[in-house]
Order: structure tokens, then C-alpha cells, then sequence
């Protein structure tokens, strides 16, 4: 009886090898995490100099879109024709869009750039973590992505500082200093490219397949007018003739898109058969859960400690570490305690539960929330974070078959992808669609100091309190657009506004709290199978080597091998596995 064979060494690899892979796959993400940080905490700075901050939803959710719908897209590609080429064509879109997104002049023309970048984006997180798949077994891999959550804790502990210091300086070489904020993308991406095209060499058999061009563009069709309406539901009007025609739009384009994909077969964007793996379904579903509270509260966050708080750039950047700590925290907790026992249901159960509860008291807080209070419930929020998303990447990896493990992540990916970009445009849609009634609230029921303050002469003299004043002379509404007024207003005129953000923000943290929970009640439901102790290239040698017919066809070369078809629920699960733990043959 021969021991297992050391994982992390897979053939033509040697273990110093996967680590250098490892170098540029985290320089990849470095790129990705850094870009999702860095530019939250400058979010407000960008908006009010552009002139149009309650339009941020459309930077954001542009930039999920495009890089939610080219995921599997890139997973569905790298399968076929091997996932350098396509790492590396990710990040080059990525570094051209972060430098077009530095000369935008208009919020719109910057959400246009930014949706070019996430062309780029869709294959930096998916593939890096196929990539992984590739070269490191399941049982071992929770363990290697502790490298990327030091990449990714890193990330998010200096991206809202570099974030921050770049939107507060006025300008930076001649060039306004939230500018750099897309600037700073460029030295890394070219550094990144280098380093991957240099030391990323895995050896992948080409693959003739068919692509689905047709069901890449009917989920176009379907996404982009459902998610659009997301966003400009609050000023269309959801039953609006625009609404409607964006709802049918969508509706028919996912109806196209599930047809293409029963048509193509095996060769589909998302092969449907892979919901008839009980794992892939509930992660998917999970996913979407996920990606809907967090990203959608996670959106808030900034903006919170930047309008509510009045923290500068900056200091928001700062605030935000203890929520960093608490996510750093659950994926090495996780990540530990996987590699040991090779259980991993219970961290996504555990982390739903802690996000929820996170969630909910981050509602409770306003505008004289003491801030270390606000950080011990970040902190909640962070550590049930942090063990979920390492978990369900690796469940659906460890259930779907070694050959499969680029379209499959990226599909698992894809919907938490779908999940943050819903959750950012509903929520930021209903955060701008409430605010202004809840200032309308606080400027009516402001108490005796509000009153003096309105009628002082000094303070109406006051060229800083303006927008206050008029915004009272005339018809009421809120100066939206462009809150940077709130940093120089007097206080007692400021608190309105600030109250006013600070309700509607305290609404969506409870919806958001209540979609985790839901989370955790799918998460429940998750099977729990061994986790495989080879990598995917090992394990698809072996499973290719079992498949080869016995006999050569006298024909010519025997076709490449099937795979085996799930026929019920986990139906790939519960086949009997040649690479689980144990003894080897």
C-alpha cells in the first residue's frame, strides 16, 4: 500500500513551480481586489465632481454587468483552449478600460469605461480560481487560498486608504487626484502580465467544440434590460411603458437563452445538466443570495461613514478595517479548519447566520452611533463573510468533474456575480428613490436649533450654507447630485441631510439582513461530499485513462471521452470517486 502522493506537485509542476503560478494568479486578483476597493472608498468625491453622484449606480452596476456576463463566458473559453491565453487577454481589457476610466468627463462616459473594464474583470477572479483547480486538489486548496486572502486582505486594507488619499488630494502631477484612483490599475496590470506570461505554464490538450456565441448573446439580451431597469426603475417608474418594455426584453432573452443552452448540450455557456447536481444548484442559488446582501449592503458602507459620519475619504478608508479584519479572519479560519477535518458545510451555514446578524445591527446605527460600535458590528459582518465565499467556491469544484472545473467555477462565480450586481443597482436605486422623502421628514419635524439656525441672518448670509437655504426657498428637494456642500454647511443645517441619508440606510441594512437569512436557509440544504486529495489535472488524467476505450477504433483515433451525465439529484456526487482519500491504486 503506497502513500498518497504530495498534491501540490502535479505532473511537469514541481512544488516551487505551483508556487510561482501562484505569484501571478495573485497578481491578477491583486488587480481585481485592489480596483472593487479602491474605487468605493472615492465613489462620492468622483460623483460630486462630475456632478452626478446619485448616477453612481450606473458606474457601478455597468462594470458588474459586462463582467458578470463574460465569466462564464471565460470559463466556458479556458475549457476549451486552455486558460492562459485568456488570463492574460483579462487583464490587458482591464488595464485599457482602468486607463480609459482616468479621462472620463461625465459619470455616464466614466460607466462606459468602467463597463469595458469589467469585460476584463469577468476573467480575473474565475480564472485565477480555475487555475487553482487545476494545479492544487480540493482537500489542499483551502489551505493555497490563504495566499489569496492575503492578497485580498491586503487589498482591502490599503485600497480605501489609497483610495481615499487619491480622492482628497485636489491633484496629483498635474492630474486630478481621483483620476489616479483608474491610473494606478496600469503599472500593476503591465507587472501582472509580464510576471503571468512568464511563469504561468500549464499544459492543456486543446479541445474542438462548438462555442455558444447565441447563448452569450441571448443572456446579453436577458441581463442587461432586467439589471438597467433595476437601476432607473425609481426614475422611470416601475410600471412606466419604458419598465414594462425592459421587464418582457429581459424576460424573453433569458426564455432565448435557456433554449440555446438545452440546444448546444454539452458544449453550452452553462450546461443545463449541471442543475442536476444538487450541489451546483443550491451554491448558485446560495450565491445569488450572497452576492445580493453583501454587495448591496457592502455598497452603503462608504457612504455611510463619508455622508452620515463625515469622515473624509480617508478616514473611511481606515473605518472600513475592522470589517477587512473580520473577513481576513472567517477565510483563514475556514480555510485552516477545511484543510484539516475536510468538512466545509458548516462554514457557509455559520458565515450566513454572522452576515445576518452583521447586517441587522449595522441597521441600528445613525448619526451619533459612537464609532467603535460601528466597528465591532462590521467586524460581525466581515468574519460571517469571510466564511462563505471560500467554501462554495470549493464545494462546487470538488463536485463537478476535473475536466469541467473552468465553466464550472465561473458559472458559480457568474451568479454571485448576478447576485452583487441586482443587489448594488435595487439597492442603490432605493437608497436615491427614499433619501429625499426622509430629508423632506427631517426638515419638518427639525427641532427649535434647526428653526434659529434657518432664521439667523449670519447663517443665510453664509455662502457655505446655501444649498441648505435655497433647497428650503424652493421646493424642498435635496441637492443630490453633489453632497460635497455637507463638509463646509453648519452643522445644525447639515443634520437633516444627514439623518435623512442615515434612514434610508438603515432600511436597506434590514433588507439586506433578511436576504442573508434567507442565505442561510438554502446553505442548509447544502450535501457535504469527501473532498477529492488531487489536483484537476491529475484527477482528469486518470479519469480520462478510465473512460479510454480498451480497443482503437479501426476507424482513426478514438474520440475524446464523454463525460458522464448527472441523471438526478447530486447524481455526479455520489459517483464513486478513484482520487478521495485513501490509499492510492
Amino acid at each position: 500500500m503506497s502513500a498518497v502522493t504530495a498534491p501540490t506537485a502535479p505532473p511537469g509542476l514541481t512544488h516551487r513551480q505551483v508556487l510561482q503560478v501562484l505569484g501571478g494568479l495573485m497578481l491578477g486578483l491583486f488587480l481585481a481586489s485592489l480596483d472593487q476597493t479602491i474605487v468605493a472608498s472615492a465613489i462620492r468625491t468622483i460623483g460630486d465632481d462630475l456632478h452626478g453622484l446619485s448616477a453612481q449606480a450606473w458606474v457601478t452596476t455597468a462594470y458588474l454587468i459586462t463582467a458578470t456576463i463574460s465569466t462564464p463566458l471565460y470559463g466556458k473559453l479556458s475549457d476549451i483552449y486552455g486558460r492562459k491565453k485568456f488570463f492574460l487577454a483579462a487583464i490587458a481589457i482591464f488595464v485599457v478600460g482602468s486607463a480609459a476610466s482616468s479621462f472620463a468627463t461625465s459619470m455616464y462616459q466614466l460607466a462606459g469605461f468602467r463597463a469595458f473594464q469589467g469585460l476584463g474583470a469577468g476573467g480575473l477572479f474565475s480564472l485565477a480560481l480555475a487555475i487553482i483547480g487545476d494545479i492544487v486538489p480540493p482537500r489542499e486548496r483551502a489551505r493555497y487560498q490563504g495566499y489569496f486572502l492575503a492578497v485580498f486582505g491586503t487589498s482591502s486594507v490599503i485600497g480605501p486608504v489609497i483610495g481615499g488619499f487619491f480622492a482628497g488630494a485636489p491633484s496629483i502631477l498635474g492630474i486630478t487626484g481621483w483620476r489616479w484612483v483608474f491610473l494606478i490599475n496600469v503599472p500593476i496590470g503591465i507587472l501582472a502580465l509580464v510576471v503571468v506570461a512568464k511563469v504561468l505554464r500549464i499544459d492543456q490538450a486543446r479541445r474542438e467544440h462548438r462555442i455558444d456565441w447565441w447563448g452569450a448573446i441571448w443572456l446579453c439580451v436577458g441581463l442587461v434590460p432586467l439589471l438597467t431597469v433595476a437601476e432607473q426603475g425609481r426614475e422611470w417608474g416601475w410600471g412606466s411603458p419604458r419598465a414594462v418594455v425592459a421587464f418582457a426584453v429581459g424576460a424573453l432573452g433569458i426564455g432565448l437563452f435557456v433554449w440555446a443552452e438545452k440546444r448546444m448540450g454539452e458544449d453550452a455557456l452553462i450546461p443545463l445538466r449541471f442543475f442536476n447536481n444538487r450541489t451546483f444548484s443550491l451554491t448558485a442559488v446560495g450565491g445569488f443570495i450572497v452576492g445580493l446582501g453583501m454587495f448591496g449592503g457592502l455598497a452603503l458602507l462608504p457612504l455611510y461613514l463619508q455622508i452620515v459620519r463625515g469622515a473624509t475619504p480617508t478616514e473611511s478608508g481606515l473605518q472600513l478595517l475592522p470589517l477587512t479584519a473580520g473577513l481576513m479572519v472567517g477565510s483563514i479560519v475556514a480555510g485552516q479548519l477545511i484543510s484539516r477535518t475536510g468538512r466545509y458545510k458548516i462554514f457557509p451555514v455559520l458565515g450566513a447566520g454572522l452576515a445576518a446578524i452583521g447586517l441587522y445591527l449595522i441597521h441600528l446605527i445613525g448619526v451619533a452611533t459612537p464609532f467603535w460600535q460601528t466597528g465591532i458590528y462590521m467586524a460581525v459582518l466581515g468574519l460571517g463573510l469571510g466564511l462563505i465565499l471560500q467554501p462554495i467556491t470549493l464545494a462546487v469544484q470538488n463536485a463537478m468533474s476535473p475536466r469541467e472545473i473552468g465553466v464550472a467555477t465561473s458559472s458559480a462565480t457568474f451568479f454571485r456575480q448576478m447576485g452583487a450586481t441586482a443587489g448594488t443597482a435595487l439597492f442603490l436605486s432605493l437608497l436615491f428613490s427614499t433619501v429625499g422623502g426622509n430629508i423632506a421628514t427631517q426638515f419638518r419635524t427639525a427641532g427649535p436649533a434647526f428653526q434659529q439656525a434657518v432664521t439667523d441672518p449670519a447663517v443665510a448670509a453664509d455662502p457655505a450654507n446655501r444649498p441648505v437655504i435655497e433647497a428650503l426657498q424652493g421646493s424642498g428637494s435635496a441637492p443630490l447630485n453633489d453632497t460635497s456642500f455637507l463638509n463646509h454647511v453648519n452643522p445644525v443645517l447639515a443634520y437633516p441631510f444627514k439623518a435623512g441619508f442615515s434612514d434610508s440606510m438603515d432600511m436597506i441594512f434590514l433588507i439586506a439582513a433578511g436576504v442573508m437569512a434567507l442565505g442561510l436557509l438554502v446553505f442548509l440544504l447544502l450535501p457535504e461530499l469527501p473532498l477529492r486529495t488531487k489536483a484537476g489535472v491529475n484527477a482528469l488524467e486518470e479519469e480520462a485513462a478510465e473512460q479510454a476505450p480498451t480497443e482503437p477504433s479501426a476507424a482513426g483515433p478514438a474520440l475524446e471521452p464523454r463525460l458522464p451525465r448527472a441523471t438526478g439529484s447530486d447524481a455526479g456526487d455520489s459517483a464513486p470517486r478513484a482520487d478521495t482519500a485513501g490509499p492510492s491504486r
